[in-house]
C-alpha cells in the first residue's frame, strides 16, 4: 500500500506564500484601477479592471468599478455579458444580481432585467432586495412610474402591506404627489414609528396648498396612534399649535413609557415655535407627561409645564401645576424652590398681587431670585396704580433697581425733584437696553419741566396712566398736564410726548398732527420744535401726505439748522423724494 505523504512545513509555507502572492496582485490591481479612475484615466482605470476580471469574472469591486467608468466612455454593453456571467457563476449573490439589474435597466433592456429581478425573487423568497434594486435603478434613469409599479409588485409578491413605503412616499414626492407620499409615510411610520421625525421632516416642505389634504390622508377617523402623530407634528410646524394638540392628544393610550417619550417630544418641539399657543401646547403635554412618569420626574415636568403656562398667558392652569408640586411630599428641594419661583410670578401674571405677596413671604428662595421676584411685584404694584404698595414692598433697599422703581414712584406722584435723583443714581445699569433708554427720556423731561416747577402732579398721575398701558386717557391727560406748564418751562416736550402717544399704531392720527403742531408753535428754540415737527413729517409721510412731510422736513431744515435732528430730518427728505427706499 503506497504511504500517503504528509505536506512538510516547507511545503505549507510555499502554499500560504502563493495565495498570498494571488491576493496581494489583485489588491495591487484593484487599487492600480481605482487611483487610475481617480486621475481621470477612465481607459486605463477600465483596462485594469478588466485584467481582474479576466482572472476572476466574479470580481465584485472590478465589476463595480467597470460600472462607474464604462458609461463615462460610451461603453456601457461591454458591461452586459460580464455582469450576466458573474452573476451565472455566482448565483447566491446579491451584489452581483443587483449589478446585472442595473446595468439591463441602464441599456434600456427593462424586459430582461423584469426576468432577472423574477429568477431572483424565485431562489430568495422573503427578500425585498430583487425588487428594490430593480426599482432604484429605474427611479435612477428617471423612470418614476415603472418604478413606482415595481415597488408596488414587490409589497404584493412578499405580502407586507408597509413594505418600500419609505421609497415609495420619496418616489412620490418627487414627481409632486403629496398626498401619496403622505399616504405611504402614514403606512412607514405605523409599521416602525423610529421614522416619525423622518417623515415629518420630507413631508413638511409640502408646498401650503397641498396641506390641508395631506393631514385629511393621514388623519381619517379611526387613524392609527402614529399617523395622528405625523398629523399633529405637521400642523405644529405649519403653525396651528391648538390643532396640532388635538390631534396628538387623540392618539394617546394607556400610560407607557413609549407615550411618556412621545409627548416629551412634542412639548419639546412645541417649544421651538415660541408663541403663546405653541408655549400652551407645550404645557399641556408636559402636564400629560407628568401623568406617565415617576415622582421626581413628574415633579420638574410639572414646574416646566407651569412656566409654559405662564408665557402662554395661562396663570390659573400654571398655578394648579405649581400647587400639585407643593403638595408633593416626595419633590426635591430644588423642585419646590423652583416651584415657588414659579408660583409667585403667576399670581403676578393673573393681578393677585396680595396672593403674589403673601407666596413670597413663605418662599424659601436665594437673595436673587427674592429680589427679582420683588422688583416684579413693585412693577405690578405700579401698573396696578398702588404706588403706597409699591413703595412698601422696596423697603430699604438700596441697589440700583430699587432706585430706578422708586424714581417712576416719585415721578408718578410728581416729586420731580426726588424722581430725577433717583433715576440718575440708577443709571444706565437697572433693567435691560430698553429700561434705561426709558429713564433717560424721562429724565430728560424731568429736566425741562423742573425749571419752572418742583411739582407736578398732573404730569406725574398722565405719566402713570400712560405706564399702566391706557393710551387714549394718557393723551388727554398729558395735554391737560402741559397747558397747566409754562410755555419755556417744558410745555412742548409734553405735548411732543402726548403725540408720540397719539400716534402709535392704531392710536389717533388727528390728535397726533395737533399735538405736534401745537409743540412747534409754543417751543421756540427749544428742542422740542424740531423734534415735533420731524414727527409731524413722518406722520404725513406713513399716510401718504408727500408733499406736506417734505415741507415739514424742508421747513425744519431751514429753520432749525443747529437742532441735533437735522441729520434725520435729510434722511427723511431723501426717503420722501424717492431716492432711499422706504424698508
Amino acid at each position: 500500500m503506497p504511504r500517503i505523504r504528509r505536506p512538510t512545513a516547507s511545503g505549507f509555507l510555499a502554499c500560504a506564500l502563493l495565495v498570498a502572492g494571488v491576493r496581494s496582485t489583485h489588491a495591487q490591481a484593484i487599487g492600480q484601477g481605482f487611483e487610475l479612475e481617480r486621475a481621470g484615466r477612465t481607459e486605463a482605470a477600465a483596462a485594469a479592471y478588466l485584467a481582474t476580471i479576466r482572472g476572476n469574472p466574479t470580481d465584485l469591486a472590478a465589476l463595480l468599478g467597470l460600472e462607474r467608468v464604462l458609461p463615462a466612455l460610451d461603453r456601457t454593453s461591454e458591461l452586459l455579458p460580464l455582469a450576466a456571467r458573474a452573476a451565472a457563476v455566482d448565483m447566491t449573490s446579491d451584489p452581483l444580481r443587483g449589478l446585472l439589474v442595473r446595468t439591463c435597466v441602464t441599456l434600456g433592456m427593462l424586459d430582461s432585467a423584469d426576468a432577472v429581478v423574477r429568477v431572483w425573487a424565485r431562489a430568495r423568497p422573503g427578500s425585498e432586495a430583487p425588487y428594490r434594486e430593480w426599482a432604484t435603478a429605474l427611479s435612477d434613469v428617471k423612470a418614476y412610474g415603472p418604478s413606482r409599479e415595481a415597488f408596488l409588485a414587490g409589497r404584493k409578491a412578499l405580502g407586507r402591506p408597509a413594505a418600500f413605503a419609505v421609497e415609495l412616499a420619496e418616489l412620490a414626492q418627487r414627481v409632486g404627489e403629496w398626498e401619496i407620499a403622505a399616504g405611504e409615510w402614514g403606512l412607514a411610520v405605523t409599521a416602525a414609528p423610529t421614522e416619525l421625525a423622518n417623515a415629518a421632516g420630507e413631508l413638511g416642505d409640502a408646498p401650503e396648498e397641498r396641506r390641508e389634504r395631506i393631514v385629511r390622508v393621514l388623519a381619517p377617523p379611526g387613524a392609527a396612534p402614529a399617523r395622528l402623530r405625523l398629523a399633529a407634528e405637521l400642523v405644529l410646524q405649519w403653525g396651528d399649535p391648538p390643532r396640532a394638540w388635538s390631534l396628538f392628544e387623540a392618539s394617546l393610550g394607556a400610560p407607557s413609557a413609549t407615550e411618556a417619550r412621545a409627548l416629551f417630544r412634542f412639548a419639546d418641539l412645541a417649544a421651538q415655535l415660541e408663541t403663546p399657543a405653541a408655549w400652551r401646547v407645550r404645557g399641556n403635554a408636559l402636564r400629560r407627561f407628568a401623568d406617565m412618569v415617576p415622582a421626581p420626574l413628574a415633579v420638574r415636568a410639572r414646574a416646566d409645564a407651569a412656566r409654559a403656562y405662564l408665557i402662554a398667558g395661562d396663570p390659573a392652569a400654571a398655578q394648579t401645576q405649581l400647587a400639585l408640586v407643593a403638595a408633593d411630599p416626595e419633590a426635591p428641594p430644588e423642585a419646590k424652590r423652583l416651584a415657588q419661583v414659579t408660583l409667585v410670578r403667576a399670581f403676578i401674571q393673573g393681578g393677585q398681587l396680595d396672593s403674589a405677596t403673601a407666596c413670597l413671604a413663605r418662599a424659601t428662595l436665594n437673595e436673587d431670585e427674592r429680589n427679582e421676584l420683588r422688583y416684579a411685584l413693585a412693577r405690578a404694584r405700579i401698573q396696578h396704580g398702588d404706588l403706597v404698595l409699591a413703595d412698601s414692598v422696596l423697603a430699604s433697599d438700596s441697589s440700583v433697581e430699587a432706585s430706578a422703581l422708586r424714581g417712576r414712584i416719585a415721578l408718578y406722584r410728581g416729586d420731580l425733584q426726588v424722581a430725577r435723583a433717583l433715576l440718575l443714581a440708577a443709571g444706565p445699569y437697572a433693567g435691560d437696553r430698553r429700561d434705561a433708554t426709558e429713564r433717560s427720556a424721562l429724565v430728560a423731561l424731568i429736566i425741562q419741566v423742573s425749571g419752572s416747577t418742583d411739582r407736578a402732579p398732573a404730569l406725574g398721575a398722565a405719566l402713570l396712566t400712560l405706564a399702566r398701558g391706557d393710551s387714549g386717557a394718557a393723551v388727554d391727560a398729558l395735554r391737560q398736564a402741559a397747558r397747566q406748564l409754562p410755555e419755556q418751562g417744558g410745555r412742548a416736550d409734553v405735548l411732543l410726548l402726548a403725540g408720540r402717544v397719539a400716534a402709535r399704531p392704531g392710536g389717533d392720527g388727528g390728535a397726533a398732527a395737533a399735538l405736534f403742531d401745537e409743540a412747534v408753535r409754543v417751543g421756540g428754540t427749544g428742542a422740542a420744535a424740531p423734534a415735533a415737527e420731524l414727527e409731524s413729517a413722518r406722520l404725513c409721510a406713513r399716510q401718504g401726505q408727500t408733499a406736506k412731510a417734505r415741507e415739514h422736513l424742508e421747513h425744519l431744515i431751514l429753520t432749525y439748522p443747529a437742532s441735533a435732528v437735522v441729520p434725520e430730518a435729510r434722511r427723511e427728505l431723501e426717503r420722501v423724494k424717492g431716492a432711499i427706499p422706504r424698508s
